[in-house]
């Protein structure tokens, strides 16, 4: 997953790609729709499927290699990204039979959204869960709090919120961007069941997510690295996007492939 996101952030060419922030969540979402969610791609309309929200849109790379890896989308999909007439851009929009629930880009949305749909599997007793995908830079956003009070008023114990917490954001760390620290207390204080594991660690990813309550919404914060895979991208808040050139391109699929 993660040499097919620097492939398609290679052939967006000047248009450039969200590098940073994609390459951080590679493992949270190949666990995710790997091992935990319920999903069919012969039969993406299916009642009963686990929805799945990314509200940090721009790691559409990892989303949308994702999506591929379960058969939602094809190569010739993903070769298209960032051009003229294809239906793969820097942000996802929704297409159900690509497997995309939501139209993304303006952060801070999806967790109300998946709300929504979290009430009503639940007063229709439907047994799916809602994912949210957030980014720890997202959670500046006051309607993420306001979701997150409705979902522990609601007891809404279908729901999953998982924080990708790579620590930066497009102007710095999140940490001095935005105050946003200690996670963990405020999102046990919201009312929501906490778990805390290495975000690039799929047995302790399968762990958190194999976690349940029945009146509580659970939160898994992700611990993970901006820019993972690729030495000159990590911890480097110029890569959250940029044109990914043939020389840093060819740099950073040797690293990738070396560890494959």
């Amino acid at each position: 997953m993660r040499l097919q996101a620097l492939h398609m952030a290679y052939r967006a060419g000047k248009a450039g790609a969200h590098l940073g922030g994609g390459l951080s969540c590679i493992e949270i979402l190949a666990t995710l729709y790997g091992g935990c969610a319920t999903i069919d791609a012969k039969n993406p309309l299916w009642e009963e499927r686990d929805r799945i929200l990314i509200g940090k849109a721009h790691a559409v790379l990892a989303y949308d290699t994702a999506l591929y890896e379960m058969g939602f989308l094809t190569q010739e999909d993903l070769d298209s990204f960032e051009q003229d007439g294809s239906d793969l851009v820097g942000h996802p929009m929704r297409n159900l039979q690509h497997g995309i629930e939501f139209s993304g880009g303006s952060l801070g949305m999806a967790l109300s959204v998946g709300c929504g749909m979290a009430l009503d599997a639940k007063v229709k007793r439907r047994k799916h869960r809602v994912y949210v995908l957030l980014g720890d830079g997202e959670c500046e956003e006051g309607a993420i709090w306001e979701a997150m009070m409705s979902a522990a008023k609601m007891k809404l114990h279908n729901l999953t919120v998982i924080i990708d917490n790579n620590h930066l954001q497009y102007d710095g760390k999140t940490e001095e961007v935005g105050g946003f620290t200690d996670i963990e207390a405020k999102l046990k204080a919201f009312g929501f069941l906490t778990i805390t594991c290495d975000g690039h660690d799929v047995n302790s990813l399968l762990q958190a997510f194999s976690q349940k309550s029945d009146d509580q919404p659970i939160a898994i914060i992700a611990d993970t690295i901006k820019g993972k895979g690729v030495s000159f991208m990590e911890n480097d808040p110029l890569w959250h996007h940029a044109e990914l050139k043939e020389a840093d391109y060819e740099r950073a699929r040797a690293e990738i492939e070396k560890e494959m």
